[in-house]
């Protein structure tokens, strides 16, 4: 592959499902739960099979990436739009400053235990050699109901065509899809410049593509919806192509996630920070300051500053509407 390898480290979001230890002044991508390193600065480790790394942020979180990756340099798009929009501005910008190239694009959320560089150099060699759009496929190591799936065609050297994308199916669904080899679609992608943006043109975030053509991304994200990059661009193009992974994967997106992540104590709980436990199973316990859990059992309890969060273990996704309550009512 004679084109450059780019990096792209997405780290824009809030973490909304790990309210309250993650809200929009201190987001999740900055904070390491019970780690050495901040989920920012680990990703960006990770990254280094890379020739340049870039990390794509909004602009009030900035100078807190520099503190997190100071070998990484930035790119702040003009407001966060969810995956589309940021795919786009991210192509378009990395395409202006290198011209050819192939992008790898992470998110700052993950868990990678293996060979990721192994796996990220051979989608960035496909989608050199196809001119196609490239997703990272995960084996399933359980029937989860809150990740997409990836249907693999036609087997390859190394790859497959993608046949069918599906977000977040039932769990009925879900067990089937393990059973028939689906895989986990990772968020982890390859492609050029040229060829994202190519298909972006024909999709509901042409308009912000023709205005980053102008020289107005402002513009351009004005006139789009915001909108993830699989339901914009990947499920609609006949050009995608999945990598299986050879890498352990998981996300640390919401609170039941932590219980999978971290050693659990003798009684089942998995805790994060100073937690007296009595008679207290199965638990999910994280905080900054001090919990006390007595005689419960399978709740999540997340305790950070002046915000104290108790939910079930099995509602744990629940807690975006909690956040959307919340800035509803202007208290988040």
């Amino acid at each position: 592959m004679d084109r450059p390898l780019v990096a792209v480290v997405l780290a824009g979001g809030t973490g909304t499902r790990l309210y309250p230890a993650s809200r929009s002044h201190r987001p999740k991508q900055f904070q390491s739960f019970g780690h050495e390193q901040s989920l920012l600065s680990a990703t960006v480790d990770r990254a280094g099979f890379a020739d340049e790394v870039y990390v794509l942020t909004r602009p009030e979180f900035a100078e807190s990436v520099r503190e997190h990756a100071p070998q990484a340099a930035v790119l702040t798009e003009p407001e966060p739009r969810d995956t589309g929009p940021a795919m786009v501005y991210a192509a378009h910008r990395i395409r202006d400053q290198l011209s050819e190239a192939v992008m790898v694009t992470l998110p700052s959320d993950h868990r990678i235990d293996g060979d990721f560089a192994g796996t990220a150099r051979t989608a960035a060699e496909v989608a050199d050699s196809t001119g196609g759009l490239v997703t990272v496929g995960v084996e399933p190591t359980r029937p989860a109901s809150g990740y997409g799936y990836i249907e693999p065609g036609e087997r390859r050297d190394g790859y497959h065509t993608v046949a069918s994308f599906t977000e977040k199916p039932d769990r009925d669904t879900a067990e089937q899809y393990v059973d028939q080899g689906y895989y986990w679609n990772a968020g982890i992608f390859a492609w050029t410049p040229n060829a994202f943006l190519g298909e972006a043109r024909q999709s509901p975030l042409g308009p912000l593509v023709e205005a980053m053509d102008d020289g107005d991304p402002e513009r351009g994200f004005a006139a789009v919806d915001p909108v993830s990059v699989d339901y914009a661009v990947l499920e609609r193009t006949d050009k995608a192509y999945v990598v299986p992974a050879s890498f352990e994967w998981d996300d640390l997106g919401s609170w039941d996630a932590v219980e999978r992540l971290f050693e659990a104590d003798e009684a089942g709980n998995v805790v994060l920070g100073d937690a007296l436990r009595s008679d207290a199973t199965d638990n999910v316990v994280a905080t900054d300051g001090h919990v006390s859990a007595v005689g419960v059992s399978d709740l999540v309890i997340a305790s950070y500053g002046d915000r104290t969060l108790v939910i079930p273990k099995d509602r744990a996704q629940e807690v975006r509407e909690v956040v959307a309550q919340l800035r509803e009512e202007d208290r988040y």
